[in-house]
């Protein structure tokens, strides 16, 4: 059974910066691609950023220059350090695992959002 938990969401004020986690269960990090998407209030779910091990790692441009997707596969966690947030940064922040990744198809997932499993999310809110 594949589950992911996130934490390390909370509040900050602009220009902070915060790191995320998702621990990751029942499943390989190694060959799988994952990913953060977000979904602020009133919005659509957007993608943040994505990441495969024989791949250049992928980043919405809101996100370019200011996050950094990155994962540890021995201890099969996500991460997403989060610097000079913005408050429209606030949103829930979701780690999101595709098992079966040829290729390019990360790239795809980001556009599609079709992901195996999905965490719960953690809640950011940045105020200014």
């Amino acid at each position: 059974q594949v589950q992911l938990v996130e934490s390390g969401g909370g509040s900050v004020q602009s220009g902070g910066s915060l790191r995320l986690s998702c621990a990751a269960s029942g499943l390989t990090l190694g060959t799988a691609c994952m990913f953060w998407f977000r979904r602020a209030p009133g919005r659509e779910r957007e993608a943040v950023a994505g990441i495969k091990d024989d791949r250049p790692t992928t980043y919405a441009d809101f996100a370019e220059g200011r996050f950094t997707i990155s994962k540890d596969n021995a201890q099969k966690t996500l991460y997403l350090q989060m610097n000079n947030l913005k408050p429209e940064d606030t949103a829930m922040y979701y780690c999101a695992v595709k098992l079966w990744c040829p290729g390019d198809q990360y790239l795809s997932v980001l556009r599609t959002q079709e992901a195996n499993y999905w965490g719960q999310g953690t809640q950011v809110t940045v105020s200014s």
